[in-house]
């Protein structure tokens, strides 16, 4: 186990070999030709295309997509890589970096869920590479695997890891810097971050100010800091350095599924500190427009209104979660969803205009910019290859791997599953029914893409999942899909002797929804609203 110590003396003597080596690895190298490039759907305040515009993503986190149990959600990495390189007309010269955790969800990998987690890092990380990924920096969560596999990691992504407050020993290939020639512009990435378990570090402040003045001394034009140690760090570093031109900021260290929201972007000093919701809901893209050779970058954002802008993009994303639950709706008057529709365009064009600002007269200027990712963003076919060839191979694996996993036996004289085929003996009209909903199709939903024994995924489209008496990844038998003793509970006790022996559950509330419909896997699920869609007939009407 690695140790970690504080230190306030400096980098020291570690530090300034480390990043002389950097820059002779790295030093000035070109990137040219690179794919995620592009710009907003509507170029800010209409100006040209920008210098060098730089795009990043903060907290990824091993997110590749979200569930398609709602329409238009937020993620997707197919979608942001066909928004990408759909833009690359208005920004020619671009690059593409990365800030705290990316390839994993939490710190720790659980031991049976550890094999497809390192698959998945892995697949992200082939489709970051074919983003031309320039570089990125470390958070706790990608040490989860051990120093080796984020080695392999950053080897596939084709960018290297960054952390410039760690040391060398810290058991994998670590540079501080890296730096790029794009588009007549000389920019200094910075990492820093937190290893898992920790090593011997220098403060994070302390370390990029250091490196700034190397790379500074190289010819650097621009240096921006990629920054995995949270936002109130990350602004102590802005104030602390302030020649840096952007912070992008990610967190030390994520877990759970939860979705988070973008913080407006701000200005501490003259250096812009920003960061994109987390899960690849959203891509910053920062546009630097450089006129009479100055790198000092005045705000063209209006980051003034960032606070109106957030609110605005709340209330869009709530007519997004609502239309997307009312089309399904067959309630709701087709005239309520034009409506709401209505309300969306004009709430997206207030919030463009606030883009909208004319640039300064003279010197050079930023704009900085969110772009949601979304379904309407269309498909990278290659990008979806490399998911379809992700999750054939880790269906493949754990169909063979996990054959040996069965369920739990109930305990004496607890009830057991038995499968809808049981409940229809007595429950006809309920199982007429329930074939009509999207619950009966569940699983074939996942088997149809190559998913059905993704621990990702299964749990969610089969019933009694992990339970005494249900089912397991590969053991499905007569529980596939979304059947009565989801909600019901589990029916063999009833099934024997219905006269006398209940329904475990026999009025579910829409608090059981939840269990599944849940972020990342459902944003803004309305449970009293989807209801609707799984009652009718003979079945709690």
């Amino acid at each position: 186990m690695r140790t970690r110590t504080e230190s306030s003396r400096g980098p020291g003597r570690w530090a300034h070999a480390l990043l002389a080596g950097a820059l002779v690895s790295f030093g000035l190298a070109a990137c040219h030709g690179c794919r995620a490039s592009g710009g907003p759907a509507v170029p800010p305040g209409n100006d040209a295309p920008p210098t060098l515009r730089v795009y990043f993503v903060s907290d990824l986190a091993g997110a590749i997509e979200p569930c398609g149990c709602v329409k238009d959600q937020l993620g997707g990495l197919d979608h942001a890589a066909a928004w990408l390189l759909s833009q690359r007309s208005h920004a020619p010269a671009s690059l593409f970096v990365a800030a705290g955790p990316t390839y994993f969800t939490d710190p720790l990998l659980e031991k049976d869920h550890r094999a497809q987690d390192v698959a998945k890092a892995e697949a992200l990380a082939t489709s970051l590479r074919r983003l031309s990924l320039t570089a990125w920096a470390p958070a706790e969560n990608d040490w989860a695997a051990g120093p080796d596999e984020l080695a392999k990691l950053a080897l596939a992504s084709g960018a290297p890891a960054l952390e410039a407050n760690v040391r060398t020993d810290a058991g994998a290939p670590l540079l501080p810097t890296r730096v790029v020639t794009e588009g007549g512009v000389r920019i200094a990435f910075i990492g820093v971050g937190k290893p898992l378990g920790g090593t011997a570090t220098a403060p994070p402040a302390e370390a990029v100010r250091f490196a700034s003045q190397v790379v500074r001394e190289a010819g650097a034009n621009v240096v921006i800091a990629l920054a995995s140690v949270g936002r109130g760090e990350a602004k102590r570093i802005a104030d602390a350095v302030p020649d840096l031109t952007a912070v992008v900021v990610g967190e030390a260290f994520g877990r759970g599924d939860g979705n988070t929201p973008a913080p407006p972007g701000e200005l501490v000093g003259n250096v812009l500190v920003a960061e994109t919701s987390n899960h690849l809901q959203a891509v910053g893209a920062l546009d630097l427009y450089v006129r009479g050779g100055s790198y000092t970058f005045a705000d063209a954002s209006g980051l003034g209104d960032g606070q109106k802008r957030a609110e605005l993009t709340r209330r869009i994303d709530e007519l997004h979660f609502r239309i997307a639950n009312w089309e399904r709706d067959k309630t709701i008057a087709p005239g309520d969803i034009t409506a709401r529709r209505a309300d969306l365009d004009r709430l997206e064009a207030e919030r463009a205009a606030l883009d909208q600002k004319p640039p300064p007269a003279d010197g050079s200027y930023f704009r900085y910019t969110l772009q949601e990712v979304r379904d309407a963003l269309g498909q990278d076919p290659e990008v979806k290859r490399d998911l379809a060839s992700y999750y054939r191979f880790v269906n493949d694996t754990n169909k063979v791997a996990l054959a040996g996993r069965f369920p739990l036996a109930a305990d004496p004289g607890q009830p057991s599953y038995t499968g809808i085929e049981a409940c229809s003996v007595c429950h006809k009209k309920e199982k007429a029914f329930w074939d009509k909903t999207v619950h009966a199709g569940a699983y074939a939903a996942l088997s149809s893409q190559s998913k059905e024994f993704n621990l990702d995924c299964v749990g969610c489209h089969v019933t009694g999942y992990g339970r005494p008496g249900g089912s397991t990844v590969t053991h499905v038998d007569l529980l596939k899909d979304v059947q009565c003793e989801v909600c019901h509970g589990p029916g063999s006790l009833h099934a024997a002797k219905p006269e006398t022996t209940p329904v475990p559950t026999s009025r579910p509330g829409p608090d059981l929804c939840v269990g599944c419909h849940h972020p990342p896997h459902v944003e803004g699920f309305d449970a009293l609203v989807k209801m609707n869609a799984i009652v009718g007939p003979g079945h709690g009407r």
